[in-house]
């Protein structure tokens, strides 16, 4: 078997070889065997590849060396609110959370549409191994509103995650996730089903370090009423990609995807979307800000699909801003509105440029230094794409501040 998908895979790296070996190493199951497939077809991602070719892992990850980098500080912990913890050796589990169920399975479950997220699909045939789940499931039942924090984190070569949240009809759930770094490579897949009027807000921090590679991949299925708040905040890393592909299923779905990149010299930031209105009646809002600074790259592909007849009444807009702060910053970006039904109101927008010099003149008559002023007028710039992230907006605003003023 192992030969046989190591054969899938075009001109492999080192990396790749030693993902099948992991792969190998895991008793057979048709199941995995599937989601390992799912990855194997392309491999690594690359720039070959249409929705990969400016955030290239195959060039990034090269081989899975023991690392020994550390993560970075979680600055979305907070006191009494129950947390998950995800590392490459550990798994720690709340003991009880009011409204919230956590169990374990010890062997994997089918993705949906697998093959058109391959680092998710490798994220679930990894995950596990060495007396760890394969999937960590979370349902959220309780009437009241239910606050949860996961953390993934580990100072390893490789480090793979898949996290299910299951949130019954009327419930609410606020679910913040940090990814502070540590593993050479890891990728994880968090899996959201959305029942009837069920209410999500997420918000996720990124951090990782140079020499690092991060895939964070989320499926998010909503149901008749059913509502998401996200927000992201990323830092990047040698190559990092934070993927969402979202399905209204049912009527009157919403969803408000935003999200803010901060690229400096030598890292790599991806915001990446992917949304189907397939049912009548939905609404989707997507803002993204970033900055980038010489030596750094951001890149953001959105794509609404709107169906002939399932996707009438869409109302749906996206709209990206970049900032180049300096010369050799790099943004790339791919706005995409594929529209089949005819009674729908879809926009899309997408800028890039400079700070206003302007504006940068009447702070610095004001006696504020330049750096000082560019630093300002671009967390303000950003801030708009933090807004909803209720309770973990100040802990996100003031980690962009402090990377602006360094």
């Amino acid at each position: 078997m192992s030969t046989a998908l190591k054969d899938m895979i075009r001109n492999p790296t080192d990396a790749e070889f030693s993902l099948v070996e992991r792969y190998a190493g895991f008793a057979p199951d048709g199941r995995r065997e599937r989601l390992f497939e799912a990855f194997a077809a392309t491999g690594l991602p690359h720039r070959r590849l249409e929705n990969w070719r400016w955030s290239d892992f195959k060039a990034a990850v090269r081989d899975l060396p023991g690392y020994r980098e550390n993560a970075f500080p979680d600055p979305l912990a907070v006191e009494g609110v129950p947390e998950l913890y995800l590392s490459p050796g550990r798994l720690g589990e709340p003991r009880s959370v009011p409204g919230l169920t956590i169990r374990t399975l010890p062997d994997p479950m089918a993705v949906q549409g697998a093959e058109d997220m391959p680092l998710g699909a490798l994220a679930a045939a990894l995950a596990g191994g060495g007396g760890l789940p394969s999937v960590v499931v979370v349902e959220v039942t309780g009437p009241e509103p239910a606050r949860l924090h996961m953390l993934f984190e580990g100072r390893h070569a490789f480090h793979a995650a898949r996290v299910v949240v299951l949130l019954r009809s009327g419930t609410e759930l606020d679910l913040t996730e940090s990814h502070v770094g540590g593993a050479h490579f890891s990728t994880s897949l968090i899996e959201f089903k959305l029942e009837a009027g069920a209410k999500l807000r997420r918000t996720v921090y990124q951090r990782g370090g140079a020499g690092e590679a991060v895939a964070i991949t989320a499926q998010i299925e909503q149901q008749a009423g059913a509502e998401t708040v996200q927000t992201v905040l990323s830092f990047g890393a040698k190559a990092c990609r934070i993927e969402t592909r979202l399905v209204h299923q049912q009527t009157g779905s919403k969803a408000t995807l935003n999200a803010a990149y901060l690229a400096g010299d030598g890292f790599h930031a991806d915001i990446t979307t992917h949304v189907r209105h397939g049912a009548r009646a939905c609404v989707t809002r997507q803002a993204t800000k970033g900055a980038v600074l010489d030596g750094g790259r951001g890149v953001f592909q959105g794509k609404f699909h709107v169906p002939k007849n399932a996707g009438q009444q869409t109302d749906a807009s996206m709209q990206h801003n970049a900032l180049l702060l300096e010369d050799g910053a790099e943004v790339f970006a791919k706005p995409e509105l594929e529209i089949h039904a005819d009674d729908v109101q879809c926009a899309h927008g997408n800028t890039s440029g400079a700070l206003d010099a302007n504006q940068l003149f009447y702070m610095r008559q004001r006696g504020i230094p330049l750096e000082t002023a560019r630093a300002l007028l671009t967390e303000a710039f950003i801030a708009e794409a933090l807004e909803e992230a209720g309770p973990a907006e100040a802990a996100l605003r003031a980690e962009a501040g402090a990377w602006l003023a360094r």
